[in-house]
């Protein structure tokens, strides 16, 4: 048996995963990340060494090439440590983000570990959240699946290329060829 510790870098971006209420204004946006108070802190991870670390906090609607390239230099860093990656993001702009790194990476040929992103149709601090199953999923499968790039969300993995949201469903999904 196996009851070694396994070490995972999370990465967050913002997006609506990370938006938090305003009492002072009203307002719902992106300010200081809270993943470790709001979901972390409240799971049994007694053979999983979480690492977390914040480079942007934004709405992926406004992700800039720019951000994409700061998110690219970060992942590239941490690949360093040879440990699965998860990035929390936005989901408007998540399959492109995913394809970015995809792309810059060589379609993920020399990756030894899994990348994957994942995020939430409503913010984590909302009691119907999806937030929570996302995170707790993509932590799991941070550990059992094969090096790649990957979009985990509502119960599936999706491997990257070939993803996009699916607005009406309010999900993520394959494209079809078509």
């Amino acid at each position: 048996m196996d009851n070694h510790v396994q070490n995972i870098q999370l990465i967050s971006t913002g997006g609506t995963i990370e938006k938090s209420y305003s009492e002072s204004d009203g307002s719902l946006k992106n300010r200081d990340s809270f993943i470790r108070q709001t979901i972390i802190d409240r799971l049994r991870l007694p053979y999983t060494k979480l690492h977390i670390m914040n480079i942007i906090n934004k709405d992926s609607l406004y992700f800039t090439d720019y951000d994409r390239q700061v998110l690219l230099k970060t992942i590239k860093s941490q690949l360093e440590k040879n440990i699965p990656l998860i990035i929390l993001h936005g989901t408007d702009t998540m399959a492109k983000s995913a394809k970015f790194v995809y792309e810059a990476l060589d379609g993920a040929k020399e990756l030894d570990v899994p990348i994957i992103f994942t995020g939430a149709m409503k913010p984590m601090g909302f009691v119907d959240s999806d937030a929570f199953q996302n995170v707790t999923e993509s932590l799991y499968a941070a550990k059992i699946v094969d090096a790649g790039i990957y979009i985990s969300f509502h119960g599936q993995l999706f491997k990257v290329p070939g993803v996009r949201k699916n607005h009406a469903k309010r999900t993520f999904e394959y494209i079809d060829d078509e």
